[in-house]
């Protein structure tokens, strides 16, 4: 059974439920009205009577005889509520015997005696008889004159056009609540089909996609903005980040095999060389060796940034240590003096400051800008390391004369195996492994990266970590992130 259906099922049981509770609150209560309307006739008519008699002033027996009564029934009485053309009376003396009943009534009607003996003892009694195939609603009241009951006196009405009128509206309640069912039925299944539009319009989407494998499919946007809008806008988010997704790990694939590829190309090309006779020439035999040691080097650290940047994605843990910056500058100086390759590295500020956070880490964040900015600086520019502190944060910077960054580039420069052309060429070695490594590391810390650039001049990295506060778990998915740079 389809959800369409099961929706439509449940609608209409639902309006059924409703319906049948409202059907017999209606019932009952117009079956309450008439007969309370029936029970109010009752009570005036023997109020009347009741009257009458006290005032003729007579004995029960010669009251009754006088057909004073019959006379009062038949005259407009005084209460405007009282109307008595369907009224059956029957009159009892104290003895319990029946003394005389209304000309209306061609038998007398049958009466406990046990209820005319409380009607005597002062109370009233108010039932149901069936008289012939009629039922009758029947009041039995005592005969009072003065304080004190002389007899009894029953007042009767037939049931007959009330049970009509309720089954005529048992019929019209039950006829009426079938159609409007058949209505709601009809009804429940247009709405539930034109609910269901927008999601079999994502189905016949998400199918198309799985069929033709193309990813760039977008659904339709219906124009109200309601619940089905927003589900059409995430599903299309979704897509958009699914494409993205497959787009970039495509180019990722690409970019692995290429860089991997590129050393084992070398190092296939020196053992070529040495084959034809390398290995009897000293000087080609130490070129060989030292370019395939560089590129074993190379193929090393790629390795190495993928299996970090992998750990970092299925939630890899930061100790959490004091590290004191400071000394952590001058180290990394020490070892990025003999990288320089003709640049000249230089120390800027060196405040001392201590934060919490993984020392080795954050040592290799600064490794890589260092490293980044002495590949793109040609030999007589300057490189320049410093560290300070600026609201709240510790700010390590790796300031650069290089070429620069263009402003296209640099939204895209902490992604990862993005090169700009002009500065991330493969001739550097460099994987566009490193800056997106530094950029988790710092998210790690709860800090982030800024970089600013004019081409031409140079550039400068900023790591900012914060001065205080936890490290937390991060994981940070970087082919997902669409923040831009600042």
């Amino acid at each position: 059974m389809t959800l369409r259906t099961r929706l439509t099922i449940s609608y209409v049981g639902f309006f059924a439920a409703a319906l049948l509770a409202l059907d017999i609150g209606l019932y009952l209560i117009v079956r309450q009205s008439l007969m309370g309307s029936i029970e109010g006739e009752l009570r005036v008519g023997a109020q009347v009577l009741q009257t009458d008699f006290t005032k003729s002033n007579q004995t029960v027996f010669a009251y009754v005889k006088g057909e004073h009564y019959t006379r009062v029934l038949l005259t407009a009485p005084p209460v405007r509520e009282f109307e008595a053309p369907n009224l059956y009376i029957q009159f009892y003396e104290q003895a319990g015997t029946l003394l005389s009943r209304s000309s209306n009534l061609p038998q007398p009607l049958t009466v406990d005696q046990r209820l005319i003996d409380r009607s005597l003892n002062g109370e009233t009694s108010l039932y149901m008889i069936d008289a012939g195939g009629v039922r009758l609603r029947v009041l039995l009241t005592p005969l009072m004159f003065g304080n004190r009951p002389v007899g009894v006196l029953m007042v009767a009405r037939s049931l007959s056009e009330t049970d009509r009128a309720l089954t005529l509206l048992f019929y019209a309640l039950l006829g009426g609540g079938l159609v409007v069912l058949l209505a709601a039925a009809r009804g429940g299944a247009w709405l539930t089909r034109a609910a269901f539009k927008p999601i079999d319009e994502i189905t016949r989407t998400a199918q198309s996609i799985v069929r033709a494998e193309d990813l760039s499919l977008r659904v339709a946007v219906p124009a109200a903005q309601d619940e089905l809008q927003r589900l059409t806008v995430t599903v299309n988010d979704l897509l958009a980040r699914l494409e993205g997704l497959f787009s970039v790990q495509r180019r990722f694939v690409a970019d692995v095999s290429h860089e991997l590829r590129t050393p084992l190309a070398a190092m296939q090309g020196n053992l070529e060389v040495l084959e034809r006779g390398a290995v009897r020439d000293p000087q080609l035999l130490d070129e060989s060796l030292t370019d395939m040691r560089y590129e074993v080097a190379r193929l090393i650290r790629m390795v190495n940034d993928l299996l970090f940047l992998a750990q970092s994605e299925s939630g890899f843990q930061l100790r959490r240590e004091p590290v004191e910056l400071d000394t952590l500058l001058l180290e990394v100086h020490r070892e990025l003096r003999h990288l320089s390759n003709g640049s000249q590295l230089r120390l800027g500020d060196e405040d001392q400051v201590v934060i919490q956070g993984d020392r080795d880490r954050i040592k290799q964040a600064l490794l890589n800008l260092g490293i980044n900015a002495l590949q793109h600086t040609p030999p007589g520019g300057v490189v320049t390391l410093g560290l300070s502190c600026k609201d709240g944060y510790a700010a390590l910077t790796v300031a650069d004369t290089g070429a620069g960054i263009a402003a296209t580039d640099l939204p895209h420069i902490f992604d990862r195996f993005y090169r700009a052309d002009w500065s991330r060429t493969r001739n550097h070695g460099g994987a566009g492994l490193g800056l997106a490594i530094v950029k988790w590391i710092a998210e790690a810390h709860n800090g982030y990266v800024d970089v600013t650039s004019t081409p031409g001049f140079g550039s400068c990295f900023t790591l900012f970590l914060p001065l205080a506060g936890p490290i937390v778990d991060y994981t940070l998915q970087f082919v997902h992130d669409d923040r831009p740079s600042s």
